[in-house]
């Protein structure tokens, strides 16, 4: 299950730099970061990002799509990184107060999805980015879907047509 059209993307899967083990099963995962020494967190994660997209084959247009706290990285990715963006996809997550705070970048668009059934990036949270995107004439979509915190083929089909109506 993929966006439709990402074929024509040079895709690149940045992983959370932080891993730990859950507690009861020992499964792997990961985080962005913790509240302890947070700038300094932010300043090594953008950094990473970069590096990243440094490193691809080729310089395409770039889209910075987040996931719940993927999304706080997405935003800085494109906001705070070395590399414009075209555009953020944000699902399920919300605007980081650092990037609010950012009066010298342009906004690149900016998608975003929330399910009718999502319990974090609940409707203040909605209503706090469409007003500061609206107030900094930012070109944004919001994609409302059914669903909770995830990704489903609804939300995917519409980044899908969203991607394609950047028209790069």
């Amino acid at each position: 299950m993929h966006i439709p059209g990402v074929d024509r993307w040079q895709v690149l899967a940045v992983q959370a730099l932080n891993r730990f083990y859950t507690r009861n099963d020992e499964k792997i995962v990961a985080s962005w970061m913790t509240r302890q020494d947070r700038e300094i967190a932010i300043a090594d994660n953008i950094a990473y990002v970069d590096r990243v997209v440094e490193q691809a084959a080729s310089n395409p247009p770039l889209v910075f799509a987040g996931f719940s706290q993927g999304v706080a990285m997405a935003y800085r990715a494109a906001m705070l990184g070395r590399h414009r963006a075209a555009g953020v996809i944000a699902l399920a997550g919300d605007i980081p107060p650092e990037v609010k705070l950012d009066e010298t970048s342009a906004w690149p668009r900016v998608l975003i999805g929330v399910g009718d059934t999502e319990t974090w990036y609940n409707a203040d949270k909605l209503r706090t980015d469409v007003g500061f995107l609206e107030s900094h004439q930012v070109v944004h979509e919001v994609v409302r879907f059914r669903g909770g915190h995830e990704w489903t083929d609804e939300f995917r089909a519409a980044a899908g047509h969203w991607l394609r109506s950047l028209n790069l």
